[in-house]
């Protein structure tokens, strides 16, 4: 197991079962490594092995860099969509051709040395639980190699480990692959590829693809089209349609997908490709391909960029799902339980909504537990 930051001074998490801590983030992606940073702001400090309190930060990868460390590496940095950096820390400014699974965690990894940052990994975390009914009592972690126990947590496991695939009745014979799994266009090359999806994830493989090979775009709904700059009142529109959902307790929309699709460089790469001819959602799949009806159409694999769903599972023992189906959240703060906030999630499933969740989480934490006292707070100071 790997400890960073703060924790690598004799620590040996696997080894201590039951650590006591005031705060445990689950992840280091984006918002986790937010949410991280102001904790050390507010007073919280880092998690020691020889002592209780302070925080620590769980994440499941053997190293930095969130989903990004998942991508293809076909994705380069000039057609990333959209990218925030994380607070007090400007990224450098990265070669537009360089692969963002490179530069991103490499960003991440200055990130948490930087700021001394208590990430422990690989730990995979399986369930959380009260351990009892009182409201203000502590949560159970449980994980592959231990359980902590915590007053308050903060999940920021995003999306990347639950990729969603749509039901379709039929069977196809060829090549089939999550957006997840996609490595680039060269396994395409002269291949007649259909993509699935109207949003940036299926812009950019058809950007890719339709430049050695054939490909067929279909969408269920026609793609949204944003001809306008992503300006902060736009963002502020998408974010509060998604944020509508989450106070209801529906099953959540992501934040890209009521973007709208705009004239990022995968776009206009696709344009001048001829690849943006969209087709409405099949109705089967075939053997040799799919069907409209009595129309079928023969392809060689087809992609489905048709996105992800929450990782929250672990947080099922805590029963905080609303008869909606999703998870209700009063800010960050899961509504059917205060000491629990999830951050990029919903509305703050963005890279500069991630900043701005992890910020809120632990404002919403310091207001239920309490600032840290300077005993509790004294730590090394964060490097830089």
């Amino acid at each position: 197991m790997t400890v960073y930051g703060a924790t690598t001074s004799g620590a040996n998490p696997s080894s201590d079962e039951g650590r006591r801590v005031d705060v445990l983030v689950i992840g280091a992606g984006q918002a986790g490594l937010s949410a991280a940073y102001h904790l050390r702001r507010r007073g919280f400090a880092p998690h020691r092995a020889d002592t209780d309190g302070g925080f620590v930060v769980l994440d499941a990868d053997p190293a930095p860099g969130g989903a990004w460390a998942h991508r293809s590496p076909s994705l380069r940095m000039a057609t990333v969509h959209g990218f925030h950096d994380l607070p007090d820390f400007e990224l450098p400014e990265p070669d537009p051709n360089a692969p963002a699974r490179e530069v991103v965690p490499g960003y991440f990894a200055a990130y948490e040395a930087r700021h001394a940052l208590p990430v422990v990994r690989p730990v995979k975390v399986l369930a959380v639980r009260s351990a009892s009914a009182r409201p203000d009592a502590r949560l159970l972690v449980e994980t592959d190699s231990g359980t902590w126990s915590t007053r308050a947590l903060i999940n920021a496991t995003g999306t990347w480990t639950r990729p969603f695939l749509p039901h379709y009745p039929g069977r196809f014979g060829g090549r089939q692959l999550h957006y997840a799994a996609y490595r680039g266009p060269e396994e395409f090359t002269g291949r007649r590829v259909l993509v699935v999806g109207g949003g940036a994830s299926a812009i950019q493989v058809l950007s890719e693809v339709a430049a050695v090979g054939e490909t067929v775009w279909v969408t269920r709904t026609p793609p949204v089209y944003h001809d306008g700059p992503f300006s902060p009142e736009y963002g502020r529109a998408v974010v509060a349609k998604v944020e509508e959902r989450v106070r209801q307790g529906l099953p959540v929309r992501s934040v890209v997908s009521v973007t709208g699709l705009g004239p990022s460089v995968a776009y206009r790469r696709a344009e001048e490709l001829g690849a943006l001819h969209r087709r409405p959602m099949f109705d089967r799949l075939t053997e040799r391909g799919v069907a409209w009806g009595e129309e079928e159409l023969a392809v060689d694999a087809i992609v489905w960029a048709t996105g992800f769903r929450p990782e929250v599972g672990h947080l099922a023992p805590l029963g905080l799902r609303s008869p909606g189906g999703g998870i209700a959240l009063t800010g960050t703060r899961a509504t059917a339980d205060p000491r629990v906030h999830l951050v990029g999630f919903g509305p703050s499933a963005s890279t500069v909504g991630a900043n701005r969740a992890g910020r809120a989480a632990v404002n919403g934490i310091v207001t239920l537990l309490g600032a840290p006292s300077p005993a509790e707070a004294a730590a090394p100071a964060a490097t830089g």
